[in-house]
This record gives C-alpha cells, sequence and structure tokens, in this order.
C-alpha cells in the first residue's frame, strides 16, 4: 500500500453563500491524500506507472476554478474528478478556506471528503 499526499495547494477562489464571497473571492488552501495498492512506480521508476501529481493539481485547480455555494460541493466534485482519473485508488481531500466570513475571528474553516 502507498499513499501520495499533496500538501498545502494555495489556491484563489469564488466559493461561498453570500454575493460578497463569489465577486471578492478568498484564498484556499487543498490537500489531497490519494491511497493505492499500485506499487508498480516503485520498481519501474516510470511516470507511466505512477500517480502522476501534476494531473492531480490540475483537477483541483480546475474544480476549484468553479463557483459553489458550498465547499462540500466543490469537494464532491474534486473527489469525482479524481476517482474518474485514477480508477482504483481511495482518496481524501481536505479544502480549507482562510478568514471565513463569520462574525467573529476564525483563522479557517475546512471540510473533509473520503472516497
Amino acid at each position: 500500500m502507498m499513499t501520495l499526499h499533496l500538501e498545502g495547494i494555495h489556491l484563489y477562489a469564488y466559493h461561498g453563500c453570500y454575493e460578497s464571497e463569489n465577486k471578492i473571492g478568498s484564498p484556499y488552501v487543498v490537500q489531497v491524500s490519494i491511497e493505492t495498492k499500485d506499487m508498480q512506480a516503485v520498481e519501474t521508476d516510470n511516470l507511466a506507472d505512477a500517480i502522476d501529481y501534476t494531473k492531480v493539481y490540475d483537477i483541483v485547480r480546475e474544480e476549484m476554478a468553479i463557483s459553489s455555494k458550498l465547499i462540500e460541493h466543490v469537494g464532491g466534485r474534486i473527489l469525482k474528478s479524481l476517482k474518474k482519473a485514477f480508477g482504483g485508488a481511495s482518496f481524501e481531500i481536505k479544502i480549507m478556506k482562510i478568514n471565513p466570513p463569520v462574525h467573529g475571528e476564525v483563522e479557517k474553516v475546512s471540510v473533509v471528503l473520503k472516497g
């Protein structure tokens, strides 16, 4: 078993239920963990046998660019796209919204999806 982690994917996106969030946007940090039984790359040292983390990053960036009211919805889209691209693997996606608009000081709010 092998787990690949992409940590600290920093993106600026336009998600939220308030109109201002869709106009101004917010910084986000995304983390993706991919667990796979396929260990072929360990032996071959060949990118074709590995999970291409550039492709993982591109999927996250593309889905984060589509505005949604809820980060849960964005996470669901990311999860669905990753499963489509990397069949037999399991995923954990964490999306953190930095400085969310709440009635107080909150550093970040996050959601974690697994599948």
